[in-house]
């Protein structure tokens, strides 16, 4: 009996195969095409960023935009300062269930959120809520991304005593908890609105990128490319900015989008606790907070500013997922079965190894890696080079 194996020529077929497939999706591709092609072949990233963009333009345009003076009105009729009139006991007259299934049917109604104890409507409140979470998220983000790509860069890159003391005082602003910082310091510039509480929260949240940062430019800091520049008589500068930094962009805009993300949810908690964003204004984490007394009469005060926090920081987390997939090179889409095979074929058939198995046969010998049985070897012809001197074989011998 006789069985077909897969050889190391069969497995070295298949490793050339899909190393080729790799090679003719990249063939012709700038390195920011073959981020965004990778990027967005990650399905929950892609799903992330779109709903996250329709979250924003949804909360900007449909309460409008009032920044100190500045109004600009938008296409939702109520105001979140406004008061209407009660309808339907203030519960939501958002409906999604059909008449045929025992429901109301399809309907929205003047108040999809429902409305307040005081009587606002609650849509009008949640959208600006999430306007001023995204906009201390964003600000948080940019902040913190900026200073600690600045402490890292410098700290890995000229090392020696920069390091030793950039390093030490992260150390010192890692040991404090950044909740308390931010309670004692949203505390007394809360009522000062949202951007200046992003910025707080910047100050102190970049101590992991830092450390991270520090981290490339410690290991890119050797490479060739940067020798060379070094030689030709680059500025200190130009090599940090224009040749290490663009390299460690990866670990840079990876980290920034989960810092983004943990910001949202520290705006969030502090609005709770009643140290964020202060009245007249209003948060996602403060419409919980206000509202805690109606749990068990009105949740639905709770359901909608609790989606929104849960979406956002979901949406900003799966984004950072997909970046990360993008930016590694580490990281590859493994072909199909269909795809290694054609590209098998296109390389040309391997030859497949005889193992020959014959339990009842008598023993065998091992001839140039291969098992060779006595009793199949009577015109069996010696697949060695001949020696020396040899003019050519004869009957085999089994013992050469």
């Amino acid at each position: 009996m006789s069985t077909v194996t897969q050889g190391p020529d069969n497995r070295e077929a298949e490793a050339t195969a899909e190393i080729s497939i790799e090679q003719r999706e990249t063939e012709g591709l700038s390195q920011g095409q073959i981020v965004r092609r990778r990027f967005f072949r990650h399905r929950a990233a892609v799903t992330s960023m779109i709903v996250l963009a329709f979250i924003v333009v949804l909360s900007f345009t449909s309460v409008g935009i009032e920044i100190g003076s500045l109004r600009i009105p938008g296409w939702w009729q109520y105001d979140w300062r406004e008061i209407p009139t009660v309808e339907n006991r203030g519960a939501p007259t958002l409906s999604l269930i059909p008449e045929f299934l025992g429901g109301a049917g399809i309907a929205f109604g003047n108040h999809p959120f429902g409305q307040d104890e005081v009587g606002r409507d609650t849509f009008a409140v949640v959208m600006r809520g999430a306007q001023q979470s995204l906009m201390v998220m964003v600000i948080a983000g940019v902040v913190a991304t900026i200073i600690g790509v600045v402490i890292g860069a410098v700290a890995g890159y000229y090392r020696k005593w920069a390091d030793s003391v950039l390093m030490r005082f992260t150390d010192i602003i890692i040991t404090i908890p950044l909740i308390v910082i931010g309670a004692v310091l949203g505390n007394a510039l809360g009522n000062l609105g949202a951007a200046v509480l992003g910025v707080v929260i910047g100050l102190f949240a970049w101590t992991t990128l830092a450390r991270l940062v520090r981290g490339e430019f410690l290991t890119l800091r050797e490479r060739e490319f940067v020798d060379a520049a070094r030689v030709s008589g680059a500025r200190d500068r130009r090599i940090i900015f224009r040749h290490i930094l663009p390299n460690a962009v990866g670990v840079i805009v990876v980290n920034a989008t989960l810092l983004m993300a943990g910001a949202i949810l520290l705006e969030s908690a502090l609005s709770f606790l009643g140290f964020g964003v202060q009245s007249p204004d209003t948060s996602l984490g403060k419409i919980v907070s206000d509202n805690q007394a109606a749990f068990s009469t009105r949740p639905w005060l709770f359901w909608w500013p609790g989606i929104f926090i849960i979406a956002i920081a979901l949406c900003v987390n799966f984004i950072g997922d997909g970046l990360r997939d993008a930016f590694d090179p580490r990281q590859k889409k493994m072909p199909s079965e269909r795809a290694m095979a054609r590209a098998a074929r296109a390389k040309g058939p391997a030859a497949p190894i005889l193992d020959r198995v014959d339990p009842q046969g008598p023993a065998s010998v091992t001839v140039a890696g291969e098992a060779v049985y006595t009793g199949d070897v009577e015109n069996y012809h010696d697949p060695r080079p001949e020696e020396p001197g040899d003019a050519g074989h004869g009957r085999f011998d089994p013992e050469r």
